[in-house]
């Protein structure tokens, strides 16, 4: 019996013990990088009514838990230096080591914002180049979660750039903090929240939807919800929809079967490759498609060594040449090259099979369609097109619930964590998910902005963002209407909101590649934006943007702000203008530079009524510029309606 009370004594005092111990936060790290010239935010849980106190430096602030165990101080201002201690002490002391006091950043948004350095245009050179111990980054890990949680899910480390860490690193978000970091030296942390495919509804708090008319009715209609919940009705859907297509999900021990070379795939679906699947068929699919394609090769080419090119796949590979595998890779970001050996192609019909896996967001190849070739020799057999596919398995782990599938999932499980940490701004590089609702960007965008500001309560604080780059996506113009530029239109269009800037990388895109590699260009950008509102720093830091035109006879005149050192079209002939008539039938325009004024005239166009410059999805061929070197920010002078305002969010 007493044996029985002691071991009860026992467990209540050692859960009392655990429950006392002071935490906080897994945002708080060694290595991690406070804010300077503000108050510092530090947050945790300890017993209720338990004290605490929080040193850095020679400062020291006390707090006594809430009856919940949650705690707050806010440490006083701090200069840019370190490395210092923070200690947090109450029944049991925590120490984070090797703190810096610099900038904090929030680098957020989709793919190319989460694009890591080693996938970066010259990475080998990059990565080997990047010993800056005063820059420190953090990942927060990609999750969703169906309420605001306190704490990240998962683990997060601070790093400092070094060349064994680097390659990691948000390659945006590296590049801004490096000039920044040069210019200012100063410690620069990075908290990178961010993940590929996402729309910006998913980053939006709930309330902010509930506050807003334009959403309030959305909202309004869905309950709040566990992620248990939605996981089931979200797999449930998830498997209507495929058997919908190709009838029940196959069983394991078929599978196998259809890497082989005389599998019959007759009955199989066809999807296009490349192009992702969320595109097409498998709509908000996660899970495991296998893909099956034939070619035929000759004599000459039959027997010899290939290498077989596939560009990228997101997320996961394995790919099989007349049931041989001839390798696997895991990652969406990585362009797919294998070697064949000798021997393994044939006279004939060759069969090839692929193994694709993906563990969330976008799934499938995801390339350019010049990459997907088998090279043999000097010869070049061309594989793109029409494929044979089929669903082997669904994903039913949590995170089948994809960061799109309900609104505020990515807010609740990889922004609210971080509040309120102390930072002095965000930089955001999002928007190709929302282009095919772009109007409505319009309002979802500064709603997020005004949403995070609120919740940080740091006032207007800085926020920068990418204006989309130029990609092929529908192939819109202004003949056939543009998601991309009625986004780029939106974007541009936020800039009303203070403390704002975009970074313009229409010269910088690419035509066949949603993620180009330059992303040196995009954060020194962002950087020269920062520099300026943030810093007071009196450079250059936009491209001309449109100020006014007029019409004399057959002209208009066009003229920028921003255009101080004089425009130019880089020793080229000015690309990107058009002109409308009445007709509202856009023709491309003759343009001439003079002073900060361009001059357009179209044969197609007597009396011109509207300009637009860089009006498409793929406004590669715009090359209008200033003394700096800047690209001009695309615009049109009309208000016609666009293909995407009657288009509204429903998840």
């Amino acid at each position: 019996m007493k044996q029985a009370i002691l071991l009860t004594m026992l467990s209540l005092w050692l859960n009392t013990a655990a429950f006392a111990d002071v935490h906080l936060p897994k945002i708080f790290g060694n290595g991690m990088v406070l804010q300077r010239d503000a108050p510092i935010s530090v947050w945790g849980w300890a017993n209720p009514g338990e004290r605490v106190s929080v040193s850095l430096n020679k400062q020291t602030k006390t707090t006594n838990a809430a009856s919940d165990g949650k705690w707050h101080v806010q440490l006083g201002v701090e200069k840019a230096g370190g490395p210092y201690e923070l200690t947090v002490k109450s029944t049991n002391t925590l120490t984070f080591t090797d703190v810096l006091v610099g900038d904090v950043w929030i680098c957020s948004g989709q793919s190319n914002m989460e694009w890591p350095l080693n996938a970066a245009a010259n990475a080998e050179q990059e990565i080997a180049a990047a010993n800056y111990p005063q820059i420190r980054h953090i990942k927060i890990p990609n999750t969703v979660a169906g309420a605001p949680q306190s704490d990240i899910d998962g683990e997060a480390t601070w790093q400092a750039a070094s060349p064994a860490t680097a390659g990691g690193f948000t390659a945006v978000g590296y590049f801004y903090a490096r000039k920044l970091q040069e210019t200012l030296d100063i410690p620069i942390g990075l908290i990178n929240t961010s993940w590929g495919g996402t729309m910006v509804e998913t980053w939006t708090s709930r309330e902010a939807f509930e506050q807003d008319p334009e959403f309030a009715g959305m909202i309004a209609q869905l309950p709040r919800l566990d992620i248990d919940s939605l996981q089931a009705a979200y797999a449930a859907r998830a498997l209507q929809r495929v058997e919908q297509l190709q009838g029940k999900l196959p069983n394991a021990d078929e599978v196998p079967s259809w890497a082989s070379p005389s599998f019959d795939d007759q009955r199989w679906l066809t999807m296009n490759v490349p192009d992702a699947w969320e595109g097409q068929q498998l709509v908000e699919f996660d899970g495991v498609v296998w893909f099956r394609t034939a070619f035929a090769l000759a004599a000459n080419q039959a027997g010899a060594a290939a290498v077989l090119e596939l560009g990228e796949i997101d997320d996961n590979d394995e790919v099989y040449l007349n049931g041989t595998k001839v390798g696997n890779t895991n990652g969406y970001n990585i362009k797919r090259q294998y070697a064949v050996p000798a021997g393994l192609l044939k006279t004939g019909q060759n069969w090839m099979a692929v193994r694709i896996e993906d563990t969330g967001g976008g799934g499938g190849f995801t390339g350019s369609a010049d990459d997907i070739k088998l090279t043999i020799g000097n010869n070049t057999v061309p594989l793109a097109g029409e494929w044979k596919f089929r669903v082997a398995a669904i994903h039913n782990s949590d995170q089948s619930v994809g960061p799109n599938a309900y609104p505020t999932l990515l807010f609740n499980a990889m922004v609210n964590p971080l509040i309120p940490y102390t930072i002095k701004g965000a930089i955001w590089y999002q928007g190709e998910t929302n282009a095919g609702r772009a109007y409505q960007y319009r309002k979802a965008f500064p709603l997020l902005i005004n949403d995070w500001r609120k919740r940080w309560g740091l006032g207007d604080f800085p926020f920068y963002f990418v204006q989309l780059a130029s990609f092929k996506a529908e192939g819109g113009t202004s003949a056939t209407g543009s998601g991309w530029a009625e986004l780029r239109e939106a974007q541009t269009m936020t800039l009303s909101l203070p403390h704002t800037g975009m970074a313009v990388t229409t010269d910088i895109g690419n035509t066949d590649d949603i993620h180009p590699r330059n992303k040196q260009d995009v954060g020194a950008r962002l950087a020269l934006v920062a520099l300026h509102d943030a810093y007071g720093k009196m450079a250059p830091y936009s491209g001309p943007t449109y100020n006014a035109f007029q019409i004399k006879g057959s002209q208009a005149m066009v003229t920028f702000d921003h255009a101080e050192d004089g425009l130019s079209a880089h020793g080229a002939q000015v690309m990107g203008f058009e002109l409308a008539g009445k007709d509202r039938q856009f023709k491309p325009a003759r343009a001439t530079i003079s002073g900060h004024t361009v001059i357009l005239q179209s044969e197609g166009v007597s009396k011109p009524v509207a300009v637009r410059y860089a009006w498409a999805d793929d406004a590669g061929e715009s090359n209008l510029f200033n003394g700096a070197g800047l690209p001009a920010v695309p615009f049109r002078t009309d208000d016609w309606p666009g293909i995407t305002e009657a288009v509204k969010y429903q998840p």
